[in-house]
């Protein structure tokens, strides 16, 4: 083990017995099992996440800074899901079983059905290779943003559109929609006081579940489009059998996963007063 760590830091020309045993005591790995994985948990209650056994440097720090980077291509993928499904549901709502209706249905199924790299490469082939209007990869510039943003709304909108289509619908079917239409008020008046606060609940459980989608997706299109983030710096790892990074990226990964799933359950019993009271949607 000694000697493949080593191997890593090094390269395999440059590695002898004397630099594996430089790693070995440096990681810890002459002491008895027991005694290292107590030190390891240790260390993790101290949010101490080990070295990188390829750069040397600290796990956290380096996923502190590759977090950022991959932060802000979620929340933009987000930003855009968001102006795509829902805006493309309502659409679909006005006319059910619709021209438009039936199309969307058409498309959606066929991009959730498609795998993100295939989308990926459609997308660098289309605007990065044909039409050469947006970069095919790096970071640096907005422009960099769009191509890995677009590919991840893709798969959230793709089912979006539905979620938010099939809950317009019933909405405007169920019978409080349909009295509060007697009892005098308009069309809008009724759309915004009883129509938006249930559409809304689905439309957030879905994306407040389908963050795991994010969580997931970032990992192979980072990779694609060559996006500085924790996603791309996994796949290094893995590559390179960087334990302490492989380990500390998923222990991050999970544990955002599980607080933002909590603040989506927060914010879903504050939209829906059901929730609040104990009752069943």
């Amino acid at each position: 083990m000694a000697y493949r760590i080593a191997a890593s830091r090094y390269g395999y020309d440059q590695t002898d017995a004397a630099a594996a045993e430089m790693v070995r005591a440096e990681l810890g790995l002459d002491q008895p099992w027991w005694q290292t994985y107590g030190s390891w948990l240790a260390d993790l209650v101290q949010f101490n996440l080990g070295k990188s056994l390829v750069t040397g440097d600290s796990v956290w720090h380096e996923i502190e800074h590759q977090f950022g980077h991959t932060f802000s291509l979620a929340v933009v993928a987000l930003l855009l899901a968001l102006l795509i499904g829902p805006t493309l549901g309502v659409l679909s709502a006005r006319k059910p079983n619709g021209v438009f209706d039936r199309l969307t249905l058409v498309l959606s199924s066929l991009f959730r059905a498609v795998p993100a790299f295939i989308i990926a490469i459609g997308l660098i082939t289309l605007f990065s290779v044909q039409l050469k209007w947006l970069p095919a990869g790096g970071y640096g510039t907005a422009l960099h943003f769009v191509l890995p943003a677009l590919t991840l709304a893709i798969g959230l909108s793709a089912v979006s559109v539905r979620v938010t289509r099939q809950a317009i619908v019933q909405v405007m079917q169920s019978d409080y929609y349909q009295f509060a239409q007697l009892k005098g008020l308009s069309r809008w008046q009724t759309f915004v006081r009883h129509g938006i606060p249930n559409i809304a609940v689905p439309v957030i459980a879905y994306h407040s579940v389908q963050l795991v989608y994010l969580i997931e997706g970032v990992v192979i299109v980072e990779s694609l489009f060559a996006w500085p983030g924790s996603g791309h710096a996994l796949v290094h790892a893995i590559i390179a059998r960087d334990v302490p990074m492989i380990q500390g990226t998923a222990l991050v990964m999970g544990g955002l996963f599980v607080v933002l799933n909590m603040l989506a359950d927060l914010l879903n019993a504050w939209i829906d007063p059901r929730i609040r009271e104990g009752g069943t949607v």
